[in-house]
């Protein structure tokens, strides 16, 4: 919670704009929070002050019901959707032993209702010498495929995916040194005994100093307090302290985190999920001008982000080079594949993902992203990126249900989010737009070495709040995720998504 002015410890992840009617400005001066930062001192009002208002960071900018947004460019182009999935499971009849793997590939467009509310009041993690309070935002995430049915006039709509959790602010820190009263409160240790007030010496009720052992002047033992000790002085035992005396904890140790956002999320399909995460800087700045750069090219050709893998054989990249995703599916694509042609096998594994009407976005869906927002009016953005195999730090997790676990068995995901404030000139204002790309790795089969394979799902789209997308999209929405309704009656618009199905599945 913002102190005012006068009381505010000037931190790297604290806004010095304070009081600014908006709320974006507040992460203007931004950054990780580390040993060199002040830390802030645990105080009676504390508690207090965090039951009024906790510290969402970032997170408190996606506070509402975002939904699906279809740009100009978007509908410029016939897109039926806004986000695009592309799903690689089992074929029918393969099983663990397989070889190679046999899968079957979906490519959708969809759309999507994501509702995030702020639980009120920081939550607070005890660790004694270190407390955190946790800023918590619920969401809901409620999607539906759209798709073109032959001889129909009407769009298609489908439930695919439904999906609740919280995400968590977690840099709200403070440093809790022992008083005299919680001494007295929690105390559990005995007074000393007399045999030990003569041994050591100790002058206090309780054993609350650490003691040395040292050689006196005399060449005799004896014991001093540690505060005592002199500079290169030898000691030959130390007796710890057994108790607390006020202050204690003042000087650590501090619990500086790995980093400042969670996610935690459970999925239908059976699987749970932990993610961490942080904002990603640029320049040394965390709110970045301009809108995100996407690659174009050959240069989109990076297994980071494509629905192909490299176990996958890698559509035999490795052996003809990178596809350009910006011209036309290469040739062999649309061509029967014999040993002749495809003698690495590797082309026709992947033929059906690159001849998808979709492409180029069923082989890099985050390409999407980068043609909807092409030619929109993007002051600056914040971008965050969360996963669950983190290559430092902390990690999260994935858990899964027995049969997940068994035939696909969800290993790992990786989350890229991009907070955008974008002038509508429609509108005439300035409006939030947030952008995802979400990948996850599956896990069958074998390929021909008898090694794993990794199998992408991914998922992109483009969202605004509801109360800032055009009319005829906003009937869209309201009439496909009819469990939307307002919650409160404040000027924001809040909703939540109340009639949750399990997802549908494809034969």
């Amino acid at each position: 919670m913002l102190k005012p002015k006068e009381e505010i410890v000037e931190k790297k992840f604290y806004a010095k704009a304070v009081g600014s009617s908006d709320l974006w400005e507040k992460f203007k001066e931004y950054g990780k929070l580390t040993i060199n930062d002040e830390m802030k001192p645990f105080t009676d009002e504390t508690v207090e002050a965090q039951e009024k208002k906790a510290e969402y960071g970032v997170l408190e900018l996606l506070e509402g019901t975002w939904v699906s947004y279809k740009s100009d460019n978007d509908k410029k182009h016939g897109r039926i959707g806004t986000g695009v999935h592309t799903t690689i499971m089992p074929s029918p009849g393969v099983n663990l032993g397989t070889i190679p793997g046999k899968y079957s590939f979906e490519c959708e467009e969809y759309i999507e209702a994501l509702t995030f509310s702020l639980v009120p009041g920081g939550i607070r993690n005890r660790g004694g010498v270190s407390e955190q309070f946790c800023g918590a935002v619920k969401y809901e995430q409620s999607i539906k495929s759209v798709n073109k049915i032959e001889g129909q006039k009407d769009l298609k709509y489908t439930p695919i995916h439904e999906e609740n959790g919280m995400y968590l602010w977690l840099s709200d820190l403070y440093n809790h040194a022992a008083t005299a009263k919680s001494i007295e409160e929690d105390r559990g240790i005995l007074t000393q005994s007399e045999e030990d007030r003569i041994k050591y010496k100790f002058k206090g009720e309780y054993k609350d100093e650490t003691l040395v052992k040292i050689k006196n002047d005399q060449g005799a033992f004896e014991y001093i307090a540690i505060s005592q000790l002199k500079e290169g002085q030898k000691y030959y035992g130390v007796v710890p302290a057994k108790e607390l005396k006020p202050g204690f904890g003042l000087d650590g140790p501090y619990f500086i985190p790995d980093y400042s956002i969670s996610r935690s999320g459970v999925i239908p399909h059976g699987s749970t999920i932990t993610l961490l995460g942080d904002l990603v800087s640029q320049k040394g700045k965390y709110v970045i001008g301009g809108a995100p750069e996407f690659p174009k090219g050959i240069k989109a050709w990076d297994f980071d982000h494509l629905s192909i893998s490299k176990t996958m054989g890698g559509a035999d990249t490795s052996h003809d080079g990178p596809i350009n995703l910006d011209d036309p599916a290469p040739k062999w694509v649309h061509e029967k594949l014999t040993h002749e042609n495809d003698p690495r096998e590797n082309k026709i594994y992947t033929q059906r993902i690159l001849a998808h009407e979709l492409y180029p976005y069923s082989v890099r869906p985050d390409l999407r992203l980068r043609d909807s927002i092409n030619g929109e009016e993007i002051d600056e953005y914040i971008s965050i990126h969360m996963s669950s195999k983190n290559k430092t730090g902390a990690q999260g997790g994935i858990l899964n249900v027995p049969f997940v676990n068994r035939f696909v068995p969800t290993v790992e995901m990786n989350v890229n989010m991009w907070v955008q404030r974008v002038h509508d000139k429609i509108l005439n204002k300035k409006v939030l737009q947030l952008q995802y790309e979400q990948i996850i790795f599956f896990e069958f089969n074998f390929g021909d070495d008898g090694g794993t394979t990794s199998w992408p799902h991914i998922q992109v789209n483009t969202l605004r709040k509801i109360e800032d997308v055009p009319a005829e999209q906003k009937a869209v929405i309201e009439e496909q995720f009819k469990g939307i309704k307002k919650t409160d009656d404040s000027n924001k618009a809040s909703y939540s998504i109340s009639d949750s199905r399990c997802p549908y599945h494809k034969e």
